[in-house]
């Protein structure tokens, strides 16, 4: 396409200083300090959105709006995410708004795999992407890519991170047989019904947690998953991490009127929402990521939301809500949990948990592990940061306890390891286009 640019010429681009060229295009976070801001921004982005034809994804979350532009004809940016952009930094600075673009990152996975044929029907399935090329997306841009990388030779042990997926109750049995007809296998059913645990064809495993058969005792004032459901006006919702509804829009407008009310009953209630705006659906969650449980005021909203929903004439879909969670098998826990707040700038919780403070990536939960298993994991994190806080990231995670392994392709990433062994590559995007072409110019061509 002629108007296709790359991240480099983006981030060159007049007017583009709030935004930052991550592993899906472009975003710039807009601070929002003061109630009914971050509605008021996202309105007037559906306006620019309406009128230039060109819908960003957008994240509505307490104190900040995540605004996300890319082209899909031309599989990355052009020059219509620079106009759209932008306008909507010119919208966010007429309503006072600022930009904090070292706040930003995209989280993704990569699995090492003898025979990516083999393992990649088992992720789409159990994961609910979809397969683009050589990888795996999540199709309501939600939750983290998988790329699949071939691998020399095998490494059999058990690795020490695997994937939670937290799925709705009523399809946790669907999505169990459909991930074992994918080639999955079960590995242990020690603590089903509480989760299944399963593996691809290479060993790699997912825990597919539906909220079924806990019997842990909650603080008085909090609703148990079975409280929540039994409550009338919540049909449309499922207990994950907290409670979640997808509802199909089938336009931007819709899903614009429905995040607007929506955050103007939380701000009513004083209560958290935290909503994905996409193109054709808009997910909603009540429960922050600080506790995730639900109280009576988060029961209320959620049944604001769904009466919104339905005075709209929108549709629910829950079966394709879920919930992802990164979970590490560590032999020091708090050496291993400091690693990995700060390689990926998540928030802690309590001994075991880390959180994404916007709520765009996937929590991480650290377990005892008994003995050493020494070998490489198959399965590593990259993390997607600005070019120009990436030595600084690199950087807290080796004060953290880190040690960088590999910088051979620095500065497009550089691979570090926590102490056990557990990797991520801390990765930014402006720059490779032109360094593998030989390009200076940012064009697409």
């Amino acid at each position: 396409m002629p108007d296709e640019i790359t991240a480099a010429g983006f981030e060159a681009a007049d007017r583009t200083g709030d935004w930052r060229a991550l592993g899906t295009g472009a975003s710039a976070l807009f601070r929002t300090p003061a109630p009914g801001q971050g509605s008021v921004l996202l309105e007037r982005v559906g306006v620019l959105a309406g009128a230039a034809d060109h819908h960003p994804d957008v994240d509505l979350r307490p104190g900040g709006v995540v605004v996300r532009v890319q082209s899909h004809d031309v599989g990355g940016l052009s020059e219509r995410d620079v106009a759209l952009a932008a306008e909507v930094s010119a919208a966010a600075a007429d309503l006072g708004l600022a930009a904090d673009p070292a706040a930003l990152q995209e989280v993704e996975l990569t699995i090492d795999a003898m025979d990516r044929e083999r393992v990649m029907p088992f992720w789409g399935t159990v994961l609910g992407h979809s397969r683009t090329d050589e990888d795996l997306r999540d199709p309501h841009g939600r939750w983290p890519g998988i790329w699949f990388q071939a691998m020399d030779e095998p490494r059999p042990l058990r690795n020490r991170l695997h994937l939670d997926v937290f799925v709705p109750h009523d399809v946790r049995q669907s999505r169990v047989d459909a991930a074992l007809a994918a080639g999955g296998r079960v590995t242990t059913e020690e603590f089903v019904p509480q989760w299944w645990t399963l593996a691809d064809a290479e060993g790699n495993e997912a825990d597919v947690i539906a909220w079924e058969g806990f019997e842990d005792d909650l603080p008085d004032g909090l609703l148990t998953p079975e409280e929540f459901r039994a409550a009338g006006g919540v049909e449309d919702w499922r207990v994950l991490q907290g409670a979640s509804a997808y509802y199909v829009t089938g336009g931007f407008d819709a899903g614009v009127e429905l995040v607007a009310r929506a955050s103007r009953a939380a701000e009513e209630a004083g209560v958290p929402l935290f909503a994905d705006l996409r193109y054709s659906g808009v997910t909603l969650r009540v429960g922050p990521p600080e506790d995730g449980w639900i109280d009576a005021d988060r029961l209320a909203l959620a049944q604001r939301a769904q009466a919104a929903a339905r005075d709209l004439g929108l549709r629910a879909e829950p079966a394709v809500l879920r919930d992802l969670q990164l979970t590490f098998d560590a032999l020091d826990v708090d050496a291993v949990r400091r690693f990995w707040a700060a390689a990926l700038g998540y928030a802690e919780r309590g001994t075991t948990d880390l959180y994404d403070p916007l709520l765009r990536g996937p929590s991480v939960f650290l377990q005892q592990m008994s003995e050493p298993r020494e070998q490489r994991n198959r399965v590593h994190v990259d993390v997607l940061v600005p070019a120009d806080v990436a030595d600084a990231r690199v950087a807290a995670a080796v004060a953290a306890g880190g040690t960088v392994v590999r910088e051979a392709e620095a500065p497009f990433w550089r691979t570090v390891a926590d102490p056990e062994g557990n990797e991520v590559d801390i990765a930014v995007i402006p720059g490779r286009a032109e360094h593998r072409s030989g390009r200076v110019d940012g064009s697409g061509g």
